[in-house]
């Protein structure tokens, strides 16, 4: 349960890309694929607006949510590696990337096999949409920083801190290093440090790696940041 806390924490509140991604769904129809889906904070809300959506994920716990979640939409679960995924459907009109997932795939060679695999799945004339993160700036926090704030939610008399604490720039990634600290109805603090490697990839780079997996590059759309997110690009490629 703790794993769909701190995804739901950590990245369930952001929502100024969904504009974009309903935009997309509508101009293209169902169905859509979504990678790295998680709980479904892209997912549902294309269900609602009566898209049938294939929600694929790594996480067999964040998709056990998002089942539950959906429970009467459109929404279909897959268990699988995004990097190299086999799906008995192969017509989808949309496979979206959001949050920079693609990021997180380790290096140009992994997001090769995923460009291929997506390709395989798309129907012709269907859209693979990637964002990924745009200026990123390195950081340190030291306790006692006004900023930035941590993400918090209190549950079942439990409060949950997600604290970033910085951003290295580390050979071809960026690592976001973030303390996650529970306090317990008992008082009890349980803390630990979490850390995600992001590769740094441009969307021209991006859309040249579509292009050697067999996709037109279609451009690119812009997401602007918020005060609690930076901004992101979204490169669009072809079948």
């Amino acid at each position: 349960m703790d794993t769909v806390i701190w995804h739901d924490l950590e990245c369930g509140g952001y929502q100024q890309d969904l504009t974009l991604w309903l935009a997309l769904g509508g101009a293209q129809g169902s169905p859509i694929l979504d990678i790295g889906a998680g709980t479904g904070r892209v997912t549902l809300p294309l269900a609602r607006a009566g898209h049938e959506v294939v929600a694929l994920d790594l996480d067999a716990e964040l998709l056990q949510e998002l089942e539950r979640r959906a429970h009467g939409l459109p929404v279909q679960t897959v268990v699988a590696d995004a990097r190299d995924f086999d799906l008995p459907q192969r017509d989808f009109a949309l496979c979206i990337v959001p949050m920079q997932t693609v990021q997180l795939f380790g290096g140009e060679q992994q997001r090769a096999r995923f460009l291929e695999s997506a390709a395989r799945h798309l129907r012709p004339g269907g859209l693979l949409a990637i964002a990924i993160a745009q200026d990123l700036q390195e950081f340190e926090w030291q306790d006692g920083d006004v900023e930035p704030l941590p993400d918090m939610v209190e549950l079942d008399g439990a409060v949950y801190f997600s604290q970033p604490t910085a951003v290295r720039r580390q050979g071809r990634t960026y690592v976001l290093e973030r303390i996650r600290e529970t306090v317990h109805p008992s008082g009890h603090r349980d803390r630990s440090e979490d850390r995600i490697a992001l590769d740094t990839v441009s969307a021209v780079r991006l859309l040249k790696e579509g292009h050697r997996a067999g996709l037109r590059p279609l451009g690119t759309r812009r997401i602007p940041p918020t005060p609690d997110h930076v901004g992101s690009e979204v490169v669009i490629l072809g079948a």
